[in-house]
């Protein structure tokens, strides 16, 4: 899946669009993605001055993205137009080591769980085949007001 059809799928926009490509997806199953972190990055001209650092909550924010494109693969019904996805809950996230300017970020989320459009999912996130982050997502489908 390339940038063209996750941008049908998800709303978000630069710079909050934190997938750029979906390298693998087992419908009801797994998704693979990547987010390519790049210096040009808005955050990074804060977090950290002189060390730039990707931020958790947008390392989260990701694998939360690519979960989404899971779930909208998976879905038997169609999606609404207005459909908007929503966290839920996050459970037992740990992160292993920084995210910098240069890592390639592998997001990974396996379905754990769907039932009345609240799906739950173990994800991670690798650079380099070391793990950054893991957790454990929550997350549903609504009409947007």
């Amino acid at each position: 899946m390339d940038i063209q059809h996750i941008l049908t799928r998800l709303p978000h926009r630069y710079p909050f669009l934190l997938v750029d490509r979906v390298l693998e997806v087992e419908e009801g199953v797994r998704i693979k993605a990547l987010k390519n972190v790049t210096i040009n990055e808005p955050f990074f001209g804060g977090h950290f001055p002189g060390r730039p650092v990707m931020p958790g909550v947008l390392m989260l924010e990701a694998l939360a993205q690519a979960a989404a494109l899971l779930a909208f693969k998976s879905m038997a019904e169609g999606l609404g137009e207005n459909t908007v996805y929503y966290f839920v809950g996050i459970d037992g996230a740990r992160f292993k080591r920084p995210v910098v300017p240069g890592d390639q970020l592998v997001l990974e989320a396996e379905l754990t769980r769907a039932k009345s459009r609240i799906y739950k999912f173990r994800a991670r996130a690798t650079v380099d085949g070391e793990l950054a982050v893991e957790a454990e997502l929550m997350c549903t489908m609504r009409a947007a007001p």
